[in-house]
């Protein structure tokens, strides 16, 4: 796996650079997931402190959960992150790092929410 990458949203007024190691990929089929994104999302993770932004200004928290919140651009929607409350780690939305990312989907979760409409 690569020891950095980086990461930007669909219009690029939230860029970053992102440093490992990076997790495997997994897929969440959670109802939050599949609300927000239209289907499901799929993610990496990184300690935290391996989020370097470059641009910011349009950036926004969501509290998506009591313990949770997700990070995403205010300008066109695009989500990126997200961060469990008072954790050291953070996930990084596939859909917005540069390929290559190196990066394999190994895992689902949440599978017992996922849509009718699909199978895994």
């Amino acid at each position: 796996m690569p020891e950095s990458l980086s990461a930007k949203c669909a219009c690029g007024a939230v860029t970053a650079n992102l440093t490992g190691p990076f997790r495997d990929a997994m897929g969440c089929h959670c109802e939050t997931c599949r609300r927000q994104s239209g289907h499901y999302v799929a993610a990496t993770q990184i300690d935290a402190d391996g989020l370097q932004l470059l641009t910011s200004d349009r950036l926004k928290w969501w509290d998506a959960s009591e313990t949770a919140k997700r990070g995403f651009c205010s300008e066109c929607g695009s989500l990126m992150f997200w961060r469990e409350d008072g954790s050291d780690r953070m996930s990084v939305f596939m859909g917005c790092i540069d390929q290559p990312t190196g990066i394999k989907l190994t895992t689902h979760i949440f599978l017992e929410e996922k849509g009718d409409y699909y199978d895994v």
